[in-house]
């Protein structure tokens, strides 16, 4: 997810653009563009290019950025998103834009009682798999409003970890092997 300083100049950004989508009725259209930009994150980040990075580039003028974005999102998106990320190069908050989205997303989510939960597994989980598990999940937790974040880590060995806001669930060898080590640890010492 996000580090906390990140979320904390990251969120007033996402919360005054919530705002004014509602005040405005832009909610629909803006929350659309920021999902596509979610998407567009992911699909570059698979690719090894992280338009944050492009974007963070002080050697890029803000010129030269709004031009980017331009050739990029003009009438690809409502204008009134693209009019936000002509407000954030200006205001050299740019680099914060996938921050930003994901902050967004998330409020969306929480206005609309719909529950985030963020799985991590070794190999990433086919289509099959993750229609099981949100299945499971809604019964789990009696919602049906869960929205599923997914990725890998190979460090894992094996397992699973699901993430909520307010729970984590660690069934991983990972970590079956590090309580292991620590009880060896503490049964050696006497």
């Amino acid at each position: 997810m996000i580090d906390i300083v990140t979320y904390k100049i990251a969120a007033p950004y996402a919360r005054a653009l919530y705002d004014f989508a509602v005040e405005n009725n832009y909610v629909y259209k803006i929350t659309s563009d920021f999902r596509n930009l979610e998407k567009i994150f992911q699909t570059l980040a698979s690719e090894n290019c992280d338009l944050n990075i492009i974007l963070a580039n002080p050697r890029i003028s803000k010129e030269e950025k709004k031009r980017f974005l331009t050739k990029i999102f003009e009438k690809k998106i409502h204008l009134e998103t693209f009019r936000f990320l002509i407000f954030l190069i200006n205001r050299d908050r740019i680099s914060l834009l996938k921050p930003i989205v994901t902050t967004y997303i998330l409020l969306m989510y929480e206005t609309a009682k719909v529950k985030v939960v963020q799985v991590v597994t070794v190999y990433p989980l086919t289509r099959y798999q993750k229609n099981k598990l949100h299945k499971e999940l809604e019964k789990l937790t009696n919602l049906r409003s869960i929205k599923m974040y997914c990725k890998t880590d190979s460090s894992l060995i094996a397992g699973i970890i699901i993430k909520t806001t307010s729970k984590v669930i660690n069934l991983t060898l990972k970590n079956k092997f590090q309580k292991l080590a620590k009880h060896l640890d503490s049964v050696l010492e006497i």
